[in-house]
């Protein structure tokens, strides 16, 4: 089955989102913080006068390091709430080319939260994430 996916980078990793999920791509500019939100929350910003919440990708999977760097941000809308998800890239649209199939292990726990499965494209094997997972953020960790 072949599908549309926006090709993104998380964490040097080629992930995608179907692109019938995508409301649009936007240039992120300004991004007002939210005081007490968890911190995978960067803050608040704005699309044609509506609020979005800005994610940042790679504290919603849990993997420390910097915040992602991306300037551009694929835009989802999930429970009537529009999220614009901060990665380090948006690469392109592109075709599918073959069927989802089942993630092989080596990802590690905070990648198969997220992932819906595996597709090849023609950038090869790409990992194709839900983004309602992503936007719950991080398991929390027993003490």
């Amino acid at each position: 089955m072949n599908e549309l996916i926006v090709l993104l980078h998380i964490d040097d990793r080629r992930v995608a989102i179907p692109a019938a999920e995508v409301q649009s791509v936007i240039e992120l500019e300004d991004i007002y913080p939210v005081p007490r939100a968890p911190d995978f929350v960067v803050g608040l910003t704005a699309m044609r006068s509506r609020s979005l919440t800005v994610i940042d990708c790679r504290r919603a999977l849990g993997i420390a390091g910097e915040t992602a760097t991306g300037e551009r941000a694929p835009v989802v809308e999930i429970a009537g709430h529009l999220y614009a998800l901060l990665v380090d890239a948006v690469d392109d649209v592109i075709e599918t080319q073959s069927d989802i199939r089942p993630v092989a292990g080596g990802f590690g726990k905070e990648w198969q939260r997220v992932a819906r499965g595996m597709v090849e494209t023609d950038r090869g094997p790409t990992l194709l994430i839900n983004a309602s997972l992503l936007i719950e953020g991080p398991v929390a960790r027993a003490a």
